[in-house]
């Protein structure tokens, strides 16, 4: 099988590894697509991740720590090749989604896998783990009918975010962007009003009653302050790593008593526990996946082999990129 490990600032490679023998009741699977996150994964390429911080505590096949020589990723669709002894019957075949590094093969076990509705294409299913963030962030910002809504970037999460708002009964949603080429797509994708962040400081001041920060920009948490009123509400869904945010708090946001919200989509929202659990949020994700259909945000396609070349490209061309990802001889 083939491997893709981060090995320092910036450098990636291709090892070959033996493919896992199965254990009881797991299953071989041979991916056919996977998605590079341009949040998280970029920051582990760049070397902008908190060195020793765990991966992901909640996900059985990233652990370990963010510190090199390491594998991540976590958007994978395959088929089930082979099934171990005491498995299930009936996986042979199936088509599923994992939260695994980027790899040609991997074993799991069943509930570890989400088996994949059979309209659903693996370009879109690929999408299943930011679907999942971007309905964590909706949920933690709790949009109201008829409040005025902004998102503050456009890339992958920004775009589907702003997709599942539109679906609200909401007075305005106003999304925001540097590039040219995210503005047009959401306003094709989403069916939203998009516009540069210089707009901003000329005609939205304090109009907006909740702001969703999803730029990866530290400096976006200000134009974020200056765009919501009386009472506002910030959620942030970037991930800075070792970036450090320099926030104005002195003004409008202590007078006009704003509320930042962190949003993490490993965990659910205390509030929503009662009700909610995430194989719930998961499974309404899919549901939104088949509405959505979001296989039309993915921009560039590259085989693992050419891993180095896929970072490399969405590091220098991010004014062109929006989901990259990786296919597989299997496919």
């Amino acid at each position: 099988m083939k491997s893709l490990y981060f090995t320092g600032p910036r450098r990636v490679e291709i090892r070959d590894e033996p493919v896992p023998e199965l254990r009881a009741g797991e299953v071989l699977v041979e991916t056919l697509v996977s998605a590079i996150s341009a949040g998280t994964e970029m920051l582990v390429y760049r070397g902008e991740a908190p060195a020793g911080l765990a991966a992901d505590e909640t996900i059985p096949a990233l652990g370990g720590s963010l510190d090199y020589p390491l594998k991540y990723g976590y958007a994978a669709v395959g088929v089930v090749r082979e099934a171990g002894p005491e498995t299930e019957p009936g996986w042979l075949g199936a088509v599923v989604f994992s939260f695994q590094p980027h790899q040609s093969h991997f074993s799991a076990h069943p509930g570890d896998l989400l088996r994949l509705p059979d309209d659903l294409s693996p370009d879109d299913a690929v999408f299943l783990a930011n679907v999942e963030t971007a309905l964590a962030l909706v949920m933690d910002g709790v949009p109201l009918a008829g409040e005025r809504v902004a998102v503050l970037g456009q890339g992958v999460v920004g775009l589907l975010t702003a997709g599942i708002l539109a679906g609200f009964p909401l007075e305005r949603l106003v999304v925001f962007d540097s590039f040219p080429a995210r503005r047009e797509m959401a306003a094709t994708f989403a069916g939203v009003t998009a516009h540069p962040p210089g707009d901003i400081s000329a005609k939205f001041l304090q109009d907006f009653d909740l702001v969703y920060e999803l730029t990866g920009n530290p400096a976006a948490l200000d134009d974020a302050i200056a765009l919501v009123g009386q009472d506002g509400r910030i959620v942030v869904g970037s991930w800075y790593g070792t970036k450090k945010a320099v926030v104005d708090l002195g003004g409008h946001f202590h007078r006009g008593r704003l509320r930042l919200i962190s949003s993490q989509v490993s965990r659910l929202a205390p509030e929503l526990t009662g009700r909610w659990t995430k194989k719930r949020r998961m499974a309404f994700a899919v549901e939104l996946l088949e509405r959505l259909r979001p296989a039309r945000l993915i921009t560039h396609r590259f085989p693992l082999e050419r891993a180095a070349g896929a970072y490399e490209w969405i590091d220098r061309k991010t004014d062109e990129t929006v989901q990259v990802v990786f296919e597989y001889p299997g496919r």
